[in-house]
């Protein structure tokens, strides 16, 4: 059958087609991500998911977790061995749920669809549905296989601030393994019941038990360091996006500011702000200002146990 080249998103998968057919994209080599095929053909990001849909179900492309979407290599599968893709019994939720997690790893969570998922399993969207009713509840398991990752376990971690701290440490963790989760999770105030995400409550919760706090300021300390996580954490999406679009690390970004830079420092105009450059030791890095925001949100639950402490001997 031949494929229809008049629509836009055929007309992007023929043009990467050639370049992979020509050598130009070699197995392993990054194909264009979504947001540059959007630049480079000025067309919708819908349009450029679907053209690298095609390509997938085509098998010249895959997705690797925390790289992008690659050129696939050559195998009788991946070019088209749908029997094998369509096997009776093949599709499960589980696997759904690991192939949505794994693309939204790599591109982000705006671009999956259902769609989408179901032409990296090699069969039909409607096939989907007899095991997950829509996105939204795929998303939602996909969530609770990101916080069924967490290890809380508390041998050898003694008082409540190691184990808070343990559980925030393996929260950003697993937000920096799976950046859309903080997309996932960004309805805060309005949680739905999910199991292994309320484990990692129950696990802080306890931590916190037998300090003088009452139900609710134990619940507060937990959704502050939590809101904490997902502040940064929602960064962490916006940077692969960057770094996507530009094709540059953010040192490599920086290096690219520095003229600008320099002549707004020139002016004189921000004294205290000079001084970090002129001793050239502070660096932005999320994984400090995570460190550093949890020491200080704990300094302050410490300093309330202790008030509380002393409220109830009646000092």
């Amino acid at each position: 059958m031949a494929r229809d080249r008049e629509t836009p998103s055929a007309r992007v998968a023929d043009a990467i087609r050639r370049r992979i057919s020509s050598g130009e994209l070699a197995p392993g080599d990054r194909v264009p991500s979504t947001r540059q095929i959007t630049r480079e053909w000025g067309v919708a990001m819908a349009t450029a998911s679907r053209a690298l849909a095609a390509l997938a179900q085509e098998g010249l492309v895959r997705a690797v977790p925390g790289v992008g979407t690659v050129v696939a290599e050559p195998s009788p599968v991946t070019r088209g061995n749908s029997a094998q893709a369509h096997a009776p019994g093949a599709l499960t939720r589980e696997r759904i749920v690991r192939t949505a997690v794994a693309l939204a790893d790599t591109d982000g969570l705006a671009t999956l669809t259902m769609r989408r998922v179901a032409t990296e399993l090699g069969t039909s969207t409607m096939a989907l549905y007899r095991h997950v009713p829509g996105k939204a509840d795929l998303v939602h398991l996909m969530s609770e296989a990101a916080f069924a990752e967490l290890p809380l376990r508390s041998a050898g971690l003694n008082g409540w601030r190691p184990r808070l701290t343990h559980a925030v440490r393996g929260l950003w963790q697993m937000y920096v393994r799976h950046p859309w989760m903080a997309q996932a999770m960004a309805a805060l105030t309005r949680p739905t019941a999910a199991p292994h995400a309320m484990r990692y409550t129950e696990w802080g919760l306890h931590a916190l038990s037998g300090q003088g706090l009452t139900p609710s300021e134990m619940m507060h300390v937990h959704l502050t360091l939590f809101g904490h996580v997902q502040g940064l954490a929602g960064t962490l999406e916006l940077e692969n996006r960057a770094r996507q679009d530009t094709g540059m690390t953010p040192e490599e970004w920086m290096a690219t500011q520095e003229p600008r830079a320099e002549e707004v420092q020139a002016s004189g105009d921000y004294p205290i702000l000079d001084s970090y450059f002129e001793r050239d030791g502070f660096e932005l890095d999320l994984d400090s200002l995570f460190a550093f925001g949890v020491e200080r949100i704990l300094d302050g639950v410490a300093v309330l146990i202790a008030r509380k402490s002393r409220a109830a001997s009646g000092m």
